[in-house]
């Protein structure tokens, strides 16, 4: 009594429940491109998931090595130092960036212009060369007419690029992130995760949902500290890039000097505070927030409005807040900006 009968049949192996799939969130950083680049994914195989991060990291020093003006072998080094004397082959990665940004150029009227290289070594706001000077306006002027992207032409069937006049240089820290962003949206995709953020300095990127819900991406305030957010925005399987005058900045005589440059005025540009470009691309946002925050939230707001699936929070120079039309009621104001000089 109680005991197995001798013709007990085992239960049907296909009638057990299936096993439950457990997703965790996996985690990895890596510094390049002066920056920590932070990748964030959802995945039940955290073994795919590390080495769809591995793979992203070293595109990442690959664009880097391509584009950087401090690598002496990159693509951009070689392309500056043949100004005015011959076309220079480059990658077809090097050459669809040059491609974008020209493009973002011409929308912008030349507010963002990657030939702004030619001011550099007046202007030190990267970590390799900052120490707080103001250069001589005299020098400054003299070096503006070296900043013009009509100047740089691109051969695809050569597969070449060619800037026009000696001493015209290229400088794509205004878009390079967001192009080694965009291209590591598809890896990860190619690895079939699809819940990940990819953040890269002020360039982010989420991709499907955290948690059953769109991604909650807050906006810094840029008068406040490092963590302190003024607004949120709800989004998915977009982009989100932030470009502010709190970035690398310094004081002296208590006026505030940052690394976004008027390149009509040649000196920072005054009009903003801080913007954050939403769209599909990351490149276009990490290049567009930069020549929205030049033409302040007049006429960048009326730029934005214009460009579509492209939408914009500004915070002005009198810290007023300017919102697209396409995010009203979508983004979530937590506090009025930090009014500080």
């Amino acid at each position: 009594c109680g005991g197995p009968s001798g013709d007990a049949v085992a239960p049907d192996a296909d009638a057990r429940p299936a096993p439950r799939v457990v997703e965790r969130t996996h985690e990895r950083s890596h510094e390049t491109m002066g920056t920590e680049i932070r990748l964030t994914a959802v995945s039940a195989d955290e073994a795919a998931a590390v080495a769809a991060f591995s793979q992203v990291f070293v595109d990442f020093d690959r664009i880097d090595s391509l584009l950087s003006v401090w690598k002496p072998e990159s693509e951009v080094v070689r392309l500056n130092a043949a100004a005015g004397v011959h076309p220079v082959a480059v990658s077809a990665d090097t050459r669809e960036v040059l491609r974008i940004a020209r493009e973002v150029s011409e929308w912008t009227d030349g507010a963002f212009d990657v030939t702004f290289g030619a001011l550099t070594g007046l202007w030190k706001f990267d970590a390799q060369d900052k120490d707080g000077s103001v250069p001589d306006p005299r020098e400054v002027q003299a070096r503006l007419p070296l900043v013009d992207y009509r100047r740089l032409t691109i051969d695809e069937a050569a597969g070449t690029a060619f800037l026009a006049r000696k001493g015209v240089k290229v400088h794509l820290g205004g878009i390079g992130k967001g192009y080694a962003v965009d291209r590591a949206v598809a890896i990860l995709r190619s690895h079939g995760l699809r819940d990940f953020m990819i953040q890269a300095g002020g360039d982010l990127y989420v991709g499907g949902l955290k948690d059953g819900r769109p991604w909650k991406l807050g906006i810094r305030d840029p008068r406040g500290s490092v963590d302190q957010l003024f607004a949120t925005v709800d989004l998915t399987d977009g982009t989100f890039s932030t470009s502010g005058d709190y970035e690398r900045f310094f004081f002296k005589d208590g006026r505030r000097y940052h690394h976004i440059l008027d390149l009509k005025a040649g000196e920072p540009a005054r009009l903003s505070r801080s913007v954050t470009l939403v769209t599909n691309k990351a490149v276009i946002a990490d290049a567009l927030a930069k020549g929205v925050f030049i033409l302040g939230p007049v006429r960048g707001l009326a730029l934005v409005e214009r460009i579509p699936d492209v939408e914009a929070v500004i915070v002005g120079a009198g810290n007023e807040v300017v919102v697209s039309s396409g995010l009203k009621g979508k983004v979530t104001m937590l506090a009025r900006p930090t009014d500080a000089p």
